[in-house]
């Protein structure tokens, strides 16, 4: 692919303005797809600044970045002017511990308390094949995700024994664990292993549109975000409510990490996932408005019209 001389020099610029520079879809604050979200997860762990390019504002830079970089996909990453490379690259570098030392960060990572529940090494003994050595792997996602699997240590790996087990961690994971207990639920209604981590955020509470109501009328201060499009707040809104637009996602993501924030789309899928980045920015007191503003409108509100 040929690449146009003004958009290499724009590209060349960009990248030179800043010691780290993400191309990605979407804003550091407002990702729009899952690799770039995920990338910035990560880099957020480790700089409290960095330079991001929206490709899709300007289609000639989504595609001259490719050509550019000699790499297909989005997001990039480049620091100090090396290109790093895409998502999984940077996931890779993370969990090996090398990408802190690219940033220039604090690479200092303590081993972390890990404890495996009896119940748990029962579940493990039961799924394992025979003869397969005991070690465990624990990955912790950016987002706080959990993943649990049998596999052999790497050399970047902490081991920490638990009753029969070696359980693995990567040296990212690392950095989110603390005082981890892995166990297992066997219930009528669940079963399955629960993970409970001491440096895990808050997570997204479910808020009831009369709950909202109650904290409405009884003057609570929250932020009140929509997340939905300007052409459906033209056909319904919620009075108070703020559309979620760059400038105002710029603005709350600086306010206090205590702040009240509730927000609401048509049904409450979208304000889910927004919901859900807010808690990865730090936030504490976060709130998904369950069934959004359909429900509203059902159950508080007929006045408002249902699409």
């Amino acid at each position: 692919m040929s690449l146009d001389a003004n958009v290499k020099t724009e590209i060349a610029n960009t990248i030179a303005s800043d010691d780290v520079v993400l191309f990605m879809k979407g804003r550091r604050t407002m990702p729009q797809c899952g690799f770039s979200a995920t990338v910035v997860q990560i880099l957020n762990q480790y700089v409290d600044k960095y330079t991001t390019v929206n490709v899709l504002a300007n289609p000639a830079i989504r595609e001259g970045i490719k050509a550019y970089s000699e790499w297909p996909t989005i997001p990039q990453l480049y620091v100090k002017g090396e290109f790093i490379g895409g998502c999984d690259i940077v996931k890779d570098l993370d969990s090996q511990g090398q990408l802190a030392t690219l940033l220039g960060a604090n690479t200092d990572v303590s081993e972390p308390k890990v404890e495996l529940t009896e119940a748990a090494q029962t579940a493990l003994n039961a799924a394992a094949e025979e003869g397969e050595p005991k070690v465990l792997r624990l990955e912790i996602s950016p987002d706080f995700r959990y993943n649990l699997g049998f596999d052999a240590p790497s050399a970047q790996d902490f081991e920490i024994q638990s009753l029969e087990y070696t359980i693995v961690v990567d040296r990212a994971s690392a950095r989110r664990a603390e005082n981890v207990v892995i166990d297992f639920l066997n219930e009528a209604n669940a079963s399955g292993f629960k993970i409970t981590n001491d440096a895990a955020p808050a997570s997204v509470q479910e808020l009831s549109v009369e709950a909202l109501k109650a904290k409405m009328d009884a003057g609570e201060e929250m932020q009140l975000l929509d997340v939905r499009t300007e052409e459906e707040r033209r056909i319904a809104s919620i009075d108070g409510a703020r559309l979620l637009d760059q400038a105002v996602m710029e603005e709350v993501s600086e306010l206090d990490k205590d702040t009240v924030l509730v927000l609401h789309c048509h049904h409450g899928g979208r304000s889910q996932q927004a919901a859900q980045h807010f808690i990865g920015l730090g936030f504490k007191n976060v709130y998904n408005v369950t069934g959004g503003i359909d429900a509203w409108s059902a159950k508080v509100d007929s006045s408002v019209q249902r699409y």
